[in-house]
């Protein structure tokens, strides 16, 4: 019995409901921006919203999906109920309660801080306190998460942990050590300003902290979509997964390489030495790696169900490959958005290159592809695939689906491409109006307006994808439990490195202090890193 069903299932419809709002919010700053619209009277209002959009994306949806999922995880693969039921209801709603109060903030025009948290810039009290609480909420997570799986293995010594809840509990620790950063900038610079008990505030240093939380939390959004790559795709398309240990492997490899690459973010930052920006780029090369095995191990794992269709030769198994099945569209799709993404962030990484893109659209492009392309279509195929048994309802629609998926595929496409383009060309981020009758900007009118057109099409894939999830019919009988991949080789002794989190953790924790421990304490120690405050929405 699933008895986690009505709270896996509360954390999926708040996040993809928020998500859909987002969606809107994202439209119409894009439409604001373009030559559709005349300028928009006040350029508050397009922040307040850029805010919003990007505050519910980087934080509210990852963070409920990961969650939900996660519980949804821990009772299917070990097999038992969840342990801290109450307390999983009492982290959701911690998160509720805190994104509420930060959205009331955002809304009423006090937080327009584009959702990073850069001083000297500072947003009203309440918003930081509500994004406190959604931390704190998923904190609680991370120790059920923790607590769970240290019962089960109590009660199964020596046992081999299912790969999904492996994965799970990677995106746990990940997300558990990479929050800190935000959360010590926030508890000890941030909100003593905000509250005016000091009216100046260690930018450089605040600038450090949350790029410690910067660029790993994308791959706190990203293991929900591995754990689907490695443990949902195999058995949707009739294949087993190529390799266990290779899937361990790359979870355990973002846990080592995903904190000490943040600093990457600061390239253009006079605070922070050349050295360290120079280590977080080589770092942030690593992070490859465990990508570039999951490529090749889900590629594999394709293989074989198309080498079992009759797929002869070299690339005959690709054209015997199941393509109506929407886990397969959908997992093609992830790979190509991440190839694109990736190969942007390549330049992002590289100390030179990254000068001519560095807070262009060019950027925006990129983490569109890899966090609302590749990351966000898979959250899709989690609660597709997951539904019935949270439903009780009757297989979802294949054909629904796969209009779905392609929409998101193609929308997704035609709103970055021209991104990249005039980023390239220099279009700065974040601006809430051009004036498209300038001769240098004349050019990029149609880029924008693709985007746009971009964009609609993402909100109607997003619709859609509610429309699928409300309307799924009850099933006459109950549903059987849900039964992620096996691997080829299913008793294939795993070794024990590969089995826990001491080694990986110390070393994630190791790389950190070396990476992030001279600028933190350098900075700490600057009088001139200190700026006066600029509140917003006091005046």
């Amino acid at each position: 019995m699933f008895h986690a069903k009505r709270l896996v299932l509360a954390h999926f419809w708040v996040a993809f409901v928020a998500f859909f709002a987002a969606i809107l919010l994202g439209e119409w700053q894009m439409y604001m921006r373009s030559p559709l619209h005349a300028w928009i009277n006040n350029p508050e209002h397009y922040y307040r919203s850029v805010t919003a959009h990007g505050t519910v994306m980087a934080y509210v949806l990852p963070t409920l999906v990961a969650m939900g999922f996660g519980y949804a995880i821990t009772e299917l693969t070990l097999k038992r109920p969840l342990i801290g039921l109450r307390w999983a209801w009492a982290g959701f709603w911690l998160v509720i309660a805190g994104t509420l109060m930060a959205s009331v903030t955002m809304a009423s025009g006090k937080a327009s801080v584009l959702y990073t948290f850069y001083p000297p810039m500072l947003a009203n009290p309440f918003y930081y306190l509500g994004i406190v609480l959604v931390v704190v909420g998923s904190w609680i997570w991370v120790a059920l998460m923790s607590i769970n799986l240290y019962r089960w293995r109590q009660a199964n010594r020596g046992a081999t942990v299912p790969l999904a809840m492996y994965g799970n509990l990677t995106g746990a620790y990940l997300w558990a050590w990479t929050s800190v950063g935000a959360a010590v900038e926030i508890l000890v610079l941030i909100l003593p300003a905000s509250l005016g008990l000091t009216d100046t505030i260690n930018a450089g240093l605040a600038r450090v902290l949350f790029s410690w939380t910067l660029h790993a939390i994308v791959y706190f959004w990203l293991m929900p979509a591995y754990i689907v790559f490695y443990t949902m795709f195999p058995a949707a398309i009739g294949s087993r997964l190529y390799s266990d240990t290779m899937g361990r492997v790359a979870f355990a490899l973002f846990l080592v390489f995903s904190m000490p690459i943040g600093i990457h973010h600061l390239f253009a930052d006079p605070q922070v030495g050349a050295g360290f920006k120079f280590m977080h780029a080589a770092m942030t090369a690593m992070v490859s790696i465990p990508t570039l095995l999951t490529v090749f191990t889900i590629v594999a794992s394709a293989e074989i169900v198309g080498r079992l269709r009759g797929g002869k030769g070299p690339f005959g198994w690709v054209r015997a490959l199941p393509w109506g099945n929407p886990m397969m569209l959908a997992v093609t799709f992830a790979f190509v958005m991440l190839g694109f993404g990736g190969a942007g962030g390549l330049i992002n990484m590289s100390y030179q290159l990254n000068e001519s893109i560095h807070n262009t659209q060019w950027v925006t492009g990129h983490f569109h592809l890899i966090f609302g392309g590749a990351i966000v279509i898979m959250y899709f195929m989690a609660a597709y695939e997951l539904w019935p048994n949270l439903r009780n309802c009757l297989p979802l629609s294949a054909r629904l689906i796969k209009t779905q998926l392609s929409l998101w595929f193609g929308g997704m496409l035609i709103l970055t491409m021209p991104w990249h383009l005039v980023g390239l060309l220099g279009a700065p981020r974040r601006m809430a109006y051009y004036d498209y009758t300038h001769p240098a900007l004349q050019a990029q009118a149609i880029t924008v307006t693709i985007s746009t057109i971009g964009g609609l099409i993402l909100v109607i894939s997003a619709g859609l994808f509610l429309y699928i999830l409300a309307t799924a019919k009850a099933a006459p009988a109950p549903v059987p439990a849900y039964t992620f991949s096996r691997s080829v080789h299913p008793h294939a002794s795993t070794p024990a490195v590969l089995n826990g989190f001491r080694l990986w953790i110390a070393m994630m924790i190791a790389l950190t202090v070396v990476n992030y421990g001279y600028p933190i304490a350098q900075l700490a120690m600057t009088p001139q890193a200190y700026v006066p405050v600029i509140p917003i929405g006091a005046r």
